[in-house]
């Protein structure tokens, strides 16, 4: 029985950007769409358009963001888009890249490198559109990107509960009340570690935040460059659905981060890396910060207690001091093989 292999196709080369300065002017996503004031959603739009450049593809899965970037003759997309089914972005990102290499064999386009993006939120990729995305990932002969937009909520459908909506937290699905305070149980859902350990084959996967911007870029560009389908995992703060001031957008990325909340890590070819303050607190040289002042700054926090901000800043401290890779792998440090 013979085997059929697929030519594997080259990538762009897409070079990190050397400091701010070397970032272009150009945009790919501008106005024209109705995200909220401070959206981090669309502040990662933004950016993943500017990294991948012009000659790229973007597939949206429904969800917060494809509701507010496809209004009615109006789109902020500065490159070709379409929309997908809320659980699809892995099939439809592995489609769109298997089409344009059919497309090119034929000569009916330019033979030409282009940009596959899929993004989907957390809850058409942390939970319906897992499948999928796992199945694609296990594709090595197409390049692509998938991007997951962590607003910890369905945001499109009044903020119910996600796979990586944080434990305890008040959503319309799980309001706190007179006999029950905290309603969800559930802890948040490791997806990047989810694919990185499931999917040996796929060259990179990692997390990051727009909190950091030119390093965001960078993941997108390494990703985009690298070969073969990739992933990242973007956590966004989100104003309406977190319930907080928008001008605390940034600083809230930022706390995540330096709280040892949101690690922001890549593995490049299988090989891990820490980065920004995530690398810092690794090596001790940069104290976690009480996840209280990360907490108290959200109105979806506001039943909380003080035994249920222990409790976190407990859960948290276990990432960190008793997981096999701190922040990352949830295996016992001490387990005898």
């Amino acid at each position: 029985m013979s085997t059929t292999f697929v030519e594997e196709k080259p990538t762009q080369n897409l070079e990190a950007f050397k400091g701010v300065k070397k970032v272009p002017y150009e945009e790919y996503y501008t106005s024209g769409h109705r995200t909220c004031q401070a959206c981090e959603s669309a502040q990662i739009m933004k950016l993943m358009a500017k990294a991948a450049g012009p000659r790229t593809i973007v597939l949206g899965a429904t969800g917060c963001m494809y509701v507010a970037n496809t209004s009615y003759y109006s789109t902020p997309w500065g490159v070709p888009w379409m929309h997908t089914q809320l659980g699809s972005a892995g099939s439809s990102a592995l489609g769109a890249a298997a089409a344009f290499r059919v497309q090119m064999r034929k000569g009916v386009m330019k033979d030409e490198p282009i940009n596959v993006i899929a993004f989907c939120g957390d809850g058409g990729g942390a939970d319906m559109g897992l499948n999928a995305i796992s199945a694609t990932l296990t594709h090595p002969d197409y390049n692509l990107l998938i991007l997951l937009y962590d607003n910890e909520s369905y945001g499109n459908t009044d903020i119910q509960i996600s796979g990586t909506s944080p434990w305890g937290v008040n959503t319309s699905f799980s309001t706190p009340g007179k006999v029950k305070r905290i309603m969800h149980h559930r802890w948040k859902k490791n997806v990047a570690a989810l694919m990185l350990a499931g999917h040996p084959t796929c060259k990179y996967v990692g997390t990051i935040s727009t909190s950091y911007p030119l390093q965001a870029m960078n993941n997108i560009r390494k990703a985009l460059s690298i070969g073969g389908p990739t992933f990242i995992h973007c956590l966004n703060p989100c104003p309406k659905g977190w319930d907080f001031d928008p001008v605390l957008s940034f600083e809230l990325g930022e706390l995540a981060v330096n709280t040892g909340i949101w690690p922001l890590y890549e593995v490049e070819n299988g090989k891990l890396k820490l980065y920004g303050k995530t690398e810092q607190i690794a090596k001790g040289r940069f104290k976690r910060l009480p996840v209280r002042e990360y907490l108290l700054k959200q109105g979806r926090f506001n039943h909380f207690v003080e035994e249920d901000i222990e409790f976190f800043q407990s859960k948290v401290d276990e990432m960190w001091e008793k997981w096999l890779v701190p922040g990352i792998i949830p295996l016992q440090k001490d387990i005898e093989l």
